[in-house]
């Protein structure tokens, strides 16, 4: 049963990889940061329910199989379809959103993802923002900074998805969609809470082509 499943997960991570290049001709940039194994954060703008799978997308396929998407249980694990492409094709870090109801912390998740040699795929805004300014980030990805020093942030602009899958659309429209990879960051001897989670906002704002007109 293990081994049908591996494969059936293998075939549908294939087919959702060639249809999301197909439907948006997505390429990667890697701007001030090269492709690489080592343990890595990738924090990103969220305008999309495609965009975790945009950027594994564009991930070279040795990076993909260590990078772990966190997304909600709430929504991947609704379905037997969902759960098992979020579970069995991305492997993804599932954390229920419901402090009342949880069981598991989704710090303590994270953390032993990464523990396990893992990367991680991370939304800082917290849920889909559809204006033209970021929403401020969550405390989280400062939390796991301060916790996994010697982890890479890694801000990544995802550019056009909004377009290609809008906010209530379960169809998508071809548009061509670009990911940007900037240097990675750590938070800095001394540095507190807002002050890092704003520099880490600008930062990906910066790699994002309208970036001059993104600052207030």
């Amino acid at each position: 049963m293990n081994s049908i499943l591996a494969i059936a997960a293998k075939i549908t991570g294939f087919s959702i990889i060639s249809f999301s290049r197909f439907i948006t001709a997505v390429f990667a940039n890697w701007d001030g940061v090269r492709p690489s194994r080592r343990r890595r954060i990738y924090f990103a703008n969220h305008v999309s329910n495609g965009d975790f799978i945009l950027l594994w997308t564009v991930l070279p396929p040795p990076i993909r199989k260590l990078t772990r998407p966190v997304a909600a249980a709430d929504y991947w694990l609704t379905s037997k379809l969902k759960a098992f492409i979020g579970r069995n094709v991305f492997n993804a870090v599932l954390i229920d959103r419901n402090r009342d109801t949880r069981v598991l912390d989704p710090m303590e998740q994270m953390l032993e993802a990464l523990d396990e040699g893992n990367s991680l795929i991370i939304f800082p805004e917290g849920q889909r923002n559809t204006t033209e300014q970021m929403l401020p980030f969550k405390p989280g990805i400062f939390h796991l900074a301060e916790k996994r020093p010697d982890v890479e942030l890694v801000p990544v602009w995802i550019e056009n998805l909004n377009r290609v899958l809008p906010k209530g659309e379960i169809i998508p429209i071809p548009f061509a969609c670009s990911v940007t990879f900037g240097a990675p960051i750590h938070l800095q001897d001394g540095e507190d809470k807002q002050t890092f989670l704003k520099r880490a906002e600008t930062c990906v704002l910066n790699l994002s082509p309208d970036a001059g007109n993104n600052h207030d």
